[in-house]
């Protein structure tokens, strides 16, 4: 299977900047679309940023102008600049993959386990 393992997270004061890296392994064969979702407590998860291998991101409008998605794709990793941060961005941070597994004929959907960012006012 393909796995994804998310690191960076931490805890940082208002307006400081962290940067969160997801690493991926098992065999894959092309990742379409990496992406960056959050959890904060007793909130829904939500999409906050997601990036094409093309190069094309799309960014929660909380987020526009803060974060900045990116990629490796000869890596297969996917990185969340995070600036100016919030208390309100504190949050679980999942990566996700999807993309083509052993062949072509094989696609795969992936998540991290997380990591935790915590903003302090």
């Amino acid at each position: 299977q393909v796995q994804l393992v998310e690191s960076g997270g931490g805890l940082v004061q208002a307006g400081g900047s962290l940067r969160l890296s997801c690493a991926t392994s098992g065999t894959i064969f092309s990742i379409n679309v990496m992406a960056w979702y959050r959890q904060a407590p007793g909130k829904q998860r939500e999409l906050v940023a997601v990036i094409t291998s093309g190069g094309s991101t799309k960014y929660a409008d909380s987020v526009k102008g803060r974060f900045t998605i990116s990629r490796d794709n000869a890596k297969n990793t996917v990185c969340l600049q995070m600036n100016s941060l919030k208390p309100e961005d504190t949050a679980v941070y999942y990566c996700n993959a999807e993309g083509k597994g052993r062949n072509y004929f094989t696609p795969f959907t992936s998540w991290g386990q997380g990591t935790q960012v915590t903003v302090s006012s």
